[in-house]
């Protein structure tokens, strides 16, 4: 799947929508290491940007961003609208995301 075809908005300039599929996810459950946890703790000290914590939020939301375009395309989309993100702590430390939008076909007019 083209990643330019993969958008928050519910449209896609310049193609229309030939198929609607249905909602595509990915989740990703995450926890923080022992070490990432004292680093990132050790990095309140200081203020400012927590990078520990950033690069675990990055690369989590990356994931479950790829499993949702993999969803899609097994379902047989070429294109995902309506994306979004929502995050839940399952217990103290363990973060789960889910990426989710709405898998369609689509066709350049």
């Amino acid at each position: 799947m083209d990643r330019s075809l993969v958008t928050t908005a519910f449209t896609l300039d310049g193609y229309r929508i030939v198929r609607n599929l249905g909602i595509v996810r990915g989740i990703t459950v995450r926890s923080r290491s022992i070490i990432g946890t004292i680093g990132g703790t050790f990095q309140t000290l200081f203020g400012g940007n927590i990078s520990l914590f950033t690069e675990l939020c990055e690369k989590t939301r990356e994931e479950s961003f790829e499993l949702m375009i993999k969803h899609g395309d097994e379902i047989g989309a070429n294109a995902i609208i309506g994306t979004r993100y929502d995050t839940t702590d399952v217990l103290q430390g363990v973060s789960e995301v889910l990426c989710y939008g709405t898998a369609v076909v689509v066709e350049k007019i």
